[in-house]
């Protein structure tokens, strides 16, 4: 069914307000999916409900989930020091992979350096490139939350030492084949997207829908729709994808000072519910997936830009969404 008006009014503000060319939402909840495209110019930059498009940091809830259900299975330990797996990886400018371990990749606490900084996320790099870059600068304070896509570049290298698979081949086994999330797929080093899709543009207007994944690698590739997001982030929190304790380790927040669980964070909205996913920002795209923490509602919306110019609109929207005094 079509979005609600209020739904669909605070969606039109990502384009008014946020100088998205076009934005479109998803919703899914008991009483059915919700879904909302608009545009400055529908028939150049409007966004159908079934497009392909890049899904950013988002991918990095694959990435946690996979790691996670490796622990699972006792094939790794999140107290595992990274040099267990990739010894004498990393090395250099205070930073030392034996005092260093996966939990503190999974919640950004390892102080790694964000080589995307450097890369400024346009230049496509190998997964060794980008931590040797990262090697170049000293960390940030061990143990304190600073948000860097080393950190999921490094457990995209440890599924592969610990599977002798790829990550994007154990994601695809493990999550995307199971959810039958048939419209999403990690590229590697393929520039186009799948079709349907629309175009992408970068903050200067330029178009990027042709792009490198190689950018962002396990930190970011990930190409998906708002079906297949939804349908996965339902399925995460309702249990279907981790055993109950391994759950509640990716919700847990506080070894991050209570900012990151393990590839998700929560946002608590001004009515008090508090939701639960991640965003994610890639050249010509930015998305956002929040769900309440049983899974059962979820949202997920997107604009075919870099980001959105009005920092409140998102908790506005997902305040309409969620809370249903604001609407």
């Amino acid at each position: 069914m079509d979005a609600p008006l209020y739904l669909r009014s605070r969606l039109s503000l990502l384009v008014t307000r946020g100088k998205a060319p076009a934005a479109a939402l998803l919703a899914l909840d008991d009483s059915g999916s919700r879904f909302a495209s608009v545009g400055d110019d529908i028939s150049a930059a409007g966004i159908a409900r079934g497009d392909h498009f890049r899904a950013g940091s988002i991918t990095k809830t694959f990435i946690a989930t996979v790691v996670l259900q490796l622990a699972a299975e006792h094939r790794l330990s999140l107290s595992d020091s990274v040099d267990a797996h990739l010894p004498g990886l990393v090395r250099g400018a205070g930073n030392d992979g034996r005092r260093l371990t996966l939990r503190s990749l999974l919640t950004h606490t390892s102080g790694l350096y964000d080589f995307t900084a450097d890369t400024k996320g346009t230049v496509p790099v190998t997964p060794l490139r980008a931590v040797r870059i990262a090697l170049t600068h000293p960390p940030a304070a061990r143990g304190r939350f600073a948000y860097s896509n080393t950190n999921y570049v490094v457990l995209g290298m440890v599924v592969e030492q610990v599977t002798g698979h790829s990550y994007a081949t154990e994601a695809e086994r493990r999550i995307i084949t199971p959810l039958r999330l048939t419209g999403t797929s990690f590229p590697g080093a393929r520039v186009s997207l799948p079709s349907p899709h629309g175009r992408a543009y970068a903050a200067d207007g330029s178009d990027v829908t042709d792009l490198d994944p190689r950018v962002a690698g396990a930190a970011g590739e990930l190409v998906s729709t708002l079906a297949d997001l939804n349908r996965f982030y339902s399925a995460l929190l309702s249990g279907d994808l981790l055993p109950a304790r391994r759950l509640r380790e990716m919700l847990d927040t506080r070894t991050s000072q209570g900012t990151y669980g393990m590839g998700l964070y929560p946002v608590k909205l001004p009515c008090g519910t508090t939701v639960w996913g991640h965003n994610g920002r890639i050249s010509g795209s930015y998305v956002r997936t929040a769900a309440t923490v049983d899974g059962r509602h979820v949202l997920t919306f997107r604009v075919n830009t870099d980001g959105i110019a009005d920092p409140d609109l998102e908790p506005a929207l997902l305040a309409a969404e969620f809370c249903p005094r604001t609407r």
